[in-house]
């Protein structure tokens, strides 16, 4: 994709932030970017439980908007991000990332540090996937692009990666409001979005020089990042602690949100 084509891609996120964002309160600033086939919805649970205290601003990232068959990276969604504070009027904030949205949270604390009060990941890292990983995930998005649609075995195995035991056995409901959105999903979307972290290099050093408070929640049962490699991330941050989320998979602020929301009103308490 071409210079130009990137900067139009960020700049609607400076025209459209009202059609990209939900904006719910007042206070310090929180912001909220999803993970992989997840929108802006997922974070439903902490607006309802922050927006009384806090300016709590969610947002839909390229796969989930009409930018989505562009090709982008990681520090694109970073500038995307920074463009939509623009027209918020956000000077800094926390920056909640889950998962892909974690992988942009630290390219933005380390391309605009001014602009960033501290970050939770959540079910994130800083580590590469590893060589098999590429490949199956690789494999998996090339034939959802060439097909137009994920395939119900995909949606299938996508079940077990964004969500944990627990929930798949005890709250299918969950479950099956989001396996039929991904359905719905453009193949060449959900194409752009894994490959803009699938080959990523390592970050572990980088994170070096975030000297902004860190917390990271992570889903006990987590699969897809394993809780070795969220320990791995907060050794190597200089202020971050880490807090395991019980009974929730990789997406646990949905899965167990009392325990995701206690953790992170504690945090978001300490920062501002």
């Amino acid at each position: 994709m071409s210079t130009d084509e990137r900067d139009r891609a960020t700049e609607a996120y400076r025209s459209r932030a009202d059609v990209y964002s939900t904006d719910r309160g007042d206070g310090p600033a929180v912001v909220f970017a999803h993970g992989t086939l997840m929108d802006r919805t997922m974070f439903d649970p902490q607006l309802d439980a922050f927006e009384d205290d806090y300016r709590c601003v969610a947002y839909d990232l390229r796969a989930r908007t009409d930018q989505h068959d562009t090709d982008y990276d990681l520090y694109d969604l970073a500038d995307d991000a920074v463009a939509l504070m623009d027209a918020k009027g956000i000077d800094s904030c926390v920056f909640v990332g889950m998962s892909m949205g974690g992988f942009t949270a630290l390219r933005l604390a380390d391309r605009y540090p001014e602009r960033v009060d501290g970050v939770v990941l959540v079910d994130s890292d800083a580590v590469t996937h590893s060589e098999s990983d590429r490949e199956q995930y690789g494999e998996m998005v090339e034939a959802t692009r060439k097909n137009g649609r994920p395939s119900e075995n995909l949606v299938s195995i996508v079940e077990h990666i964004l969500f944990g035991a627990t929930t798949n056995e005890t709250n299918q409901d969950l479950v099956t409001r989001w396996s039929d959105r991904w359905r719905s999903y453009p193949g060449d979307a959900v194409y752009n979005e894994v490959h803009s972290w699938l080959n990523r290099p390592d970050f572990t050093d980088e994170c070096a020089d975030i000297d902004v408070p860190v917390l990271a929640i992570h889903g006990e049962e987590d699969t897809s990042i394993e809780m070795e490699r969220a320990e791995e991330t907060v050794a190597a941050l200089p202020d971050a602690r880490l807090e395991p989320i019980p009974e929730a998979g990789h997406s646990s602020n949905l899965e167990n949100p009392e325990a995701a929301n206690a953790a992170i009103r504690e945090f978001l308490d300490e920062v501002y």
